[in-house]
């Protein structure tokens, strides 16, 4: 089972900048992609930011420009730099890590997701 733990958040002015790190732990075979979801109060959780075992990455339109995902595969870790953040970037901020187990001779793909940690932009 995998388990992921998120560092960072807190408390910034508009225009400020803030970084989140993330770290998996727990047995599974690889992790195929680790990434960056987001949730503010009384909307649906979405997608932020991911980025591949191969490096690829991908970002919501509302974030291109300003926030920059990577990942150290080595330590399995994974961090978002978060530069010129408005208001709007107000919400709790989760770590997911895609990963792809072996249960005996059986391949099977799991998600492991953080506590989350809170981001809050003041105008």
């Amino acid at each position: 089972q995998v388990q992921v733990v998120e560092s960072g958040g807190g408390l910034v002015q508009a225009g400020g900048s803030l970084r989140l790190s993330c770290a998996a732990s727990g047995s599974r075979f690889s992790i195929i992609a680790m990434g960056w979801y987001r949730q503010a109060p009384g909307k649906q959780r979405e997608l932020v930011a991911t980025i591949t075992s191969g490096g690829a990455t991908n970002y919501a339109d509302s974030v291109k420009g300003r926030f920059t995902i990577s990942r150290d595969s080595a330590k399995d870790t994974v961090s978002l730099q978060m530069n010129s953040l408005k208001p709007e970037d107000t919400a709790v901020y989760y770590c997911n890590a895609h990963c792809l187990s072996k249960r005996g001779a059986v391949y099977y793909t799991e998600d492991a997701w953080g506590q989350g940690t809170q981001v809050t932009v003041s105008s």
